[in-house]
């Protein structure tokens, strides 16, 4: 059996964010993150637009009887430009449990490519692979924020490229109802959407669900990840210009 080939016309061309459409020049997102009835850990979402370039760190970790249980240190960084909403890249780095992992992609986009060197920090190992991308993607971090530009109508879905798994997956966010929402750091006007894709890491993640502000600015305060063995909720705690 030949293997599937992916064709160009099945992936959706990355639409820029629109003019007048303005990202933070600096603001930081704290979250806390509760596992069923516990809180879990936290997360902190951290973007500084450099130029063109809107900078995004991220990271998450692991607190009380988790931390015990199963340690995650978890940190992330990302960028995209905001004229065109291509990425520049995505790192990792993962300290769960006893897994060590950190990872490196880089987005050659004249040549058509995507590079990403793997490191088990563990076994001392690494892996270095190369795939094909489109004119223009976005990747799993930078995917929550160049959202946040696309027009959200109730009823309605926009669609995106992302990078994911060294394979270029279709990502369709659902714009599916307006709610208020409470959370640590108050209360909002939202328009929830939830993320939906045939594979990767979207897919594998389980029901996803995200709560933009509704207004200009579609602030992501909260999200949600429904899993085989419990849901996961991210509420906004707080934010700053910071």
């Amino acid at each position: 059996m030949q293997p599937q080939v992916q064709r160009p016309s099945q992936i959706p061309v990355l639409q820029p964010p629109p003019q007048g459409f303005t990202y933070p020049e600096r603001q930081t997102l704290i979250y806390s993150v509760d596992w069923r009835v516990f809180t879990a850990g936290t997360a902190v979402f951290h973007l500084e637009r450099q130029g063109d370039v809107q900078k995004i760190t991220a990271s998450g970790d692991s607190v009380g009887a988790v931390t015990m249980l199963f340690p995650v240190v978890d940190s992330f960084q990302a960028g995209f430009n905001t004229k065109t909403g291509c990425s520049t890249g995505f790192s990792k780095q993962l300290l769960e449990g006893r897994r060590r992992v950190s990872s490196d992609l880089t987005f050659d986009y004249a040549a058509g490519k995507q590079h990403q060197v793997e490191r088990n920090l563990v076994k001392g190992t690494q892996k270095e692979q190369t795939a094909s991308i489109p004119a223009c993607v976005t990747d799993s971090l930078s995917a929550i924020f160049y959202a946040a530009s696309q027009p959200m109508i109730v009823g309605q879905s926009f669609k995106f490229p992302l990078a994911d798994s060294m394979r270029t997956v279709t990502v369709t966010m659902k714009v599916e109802a307006r709610e208020e929402i409470k959370t640590p750091a108050g209360t909002f006007q939202t328009i929830r959407v939830q993320p939906t894709a045939d594979e990767g890491v979207v897919k594998n993640r389980g029901n996803i669900w995200i709560w933009y502000t509704d207004d200009a600015r579609h602030m992501p305060v909260q999200m949600r990840a429904r899993l085989f063995w419990g849901t996961i909720t991210a509420h906004l705690q707080s934010y700053d210009a910071k």
